[in-house]
């Protein structure tokens, strides 16, 4: 009797442990799979694009990366994007970037590059797919989901990294007695004839990465900054890669115009002459990238899994954890 006695205490206390487990499963089950209630997501962002190429840049010749920004060439850029997340931490996202590109060497007082005296203008227009990492995300609400204690308010800022593959449109163009002018048909570096460069794609690919920060505002909606650097393979979107070709060779085959935007240059240097056919115009090498840094709104499209005015309120009742 003593023996069964002794163990009344022992299955008391395994019961109650069963009794608080099953609550506490159920309530991590519902928070952890939160986020699949509101797994798709829209984005528009508005922002700024810079260039990273030959013309223009910083007063020295060639910096690598962002050391060769020229702000005064800053242009607008906007996008729209689709986000799927396939875990609480990852997510798929497609977008569509249009921005505009623009360098000019009459910006710079690196010798060099002012006397070249180059310089165009594009409009880009990007798709991409990418894949994100949600190294932390933002939270609403509090930190403890206690019922009838609020606690310390949650104020963590989402932090992801992304890269991906993508293809891009361009055009660049110069300005040419108050018009703009389209480059690639002119052959400013000889395509198309005997000697010169290699005829370039309007359609290039692409690699897209970054970092963003986001801020939650209520359960559907937050906003943030994103920068991406987008690595290209193409050293053409400014036109600009290889050496210069014969002028007259190209004033016969293209007409005058091509002659005189492949060398407009100022001819101001008192040694040699880098624009003589055979001289170096770009760096074939050195291909092209650019910058965007935009503000975006996000929008979560929530899905409930009944219509049942039950479940909703059982879902808004929840912490709620982005």
């Amino acid at each position: 009797m003593k023996e069964r006695y002794a163990r009344i205490p022992v299955l008391l206390f395994t019961l109650g442990l069963m009794s608080l487990a099953q609550p506490l499963c159920a309530q991590y089950f519902r928070q952890s799979s939160y986020w699949k209630t509101h797994r798709r997501e829209l984005s528009v962002g508005f922002g700024i694009s810079n260039f990273l190429g030959e013309l223009g840049g910083r007063n020295q010749i060639g910096s690598p990366f962002v050391w060769d920004l020229e702000l005064s060439q800053t242009r607008p850029a906007a996008a729209f994007d689709f986000r799927y997340y396939v875990a609480q931490k990852m997510a798929l996202r497609t977008r569509l970037t249009y921005g505009v590109l623009a360098g000019n060497d009459n910006l710079t007082t690196e010798t060099f590059r002012q006397n070249r005296n180059l310089s165009f203008k594009t409009d880009i227009f990007e798709l991409s797919l990418v894949y994100e990492f949600h190294l932390y995300r933002e939270e609403l609400g509090h930190v403890y989901d206690l019922r009838g204690v609020q606690g310390t308010k949650s104020s963590r800022v989402g932090l992801y990294f992304f890269a991906g593959v993508g293809g891009f449109y361009f055009d660049p163009k110069a300005q040419f007695q108050n018009a703009w002018v389209r480059l690639k048909p002119l052959g400013t570096e000889g395509q198309g004839l005997p000697g010169g460069a290699k005829e370039y794609n309007n359609f290039q690919v692409c690699i897209p990465m970054g970092i963003g920060l986001r801020k939650a505002f209520t359960k559907q909606m937050s906003a943030g900054l994103e920068l991406q650097y987008t690595k290209t393979f193409t050293d053409y979107v400014d036109d600009v890669s290889t050496n210069y070709y014969d002028g007259t060779a190209l004033a016969e085959a293209n007409g005058e115009l091509s002659q005189y935007l492949a060398d407009p240059s100022l001819g101001n240097l008192e040694f040699g002459n880098p624009t003589a056919p055979g001289q170096q115009r770009g760096d074939e090498k050195d291909l092209d990238a650019y910058l965007f840094l935009k503000a975006q709104v996000h929008y979560k499209l929530v899905k409930f899994k009944s219509g049942s005015k039950k479940y909703r309120t059982r879902i808004r009742r929840q912490k709620i954890v982005f």
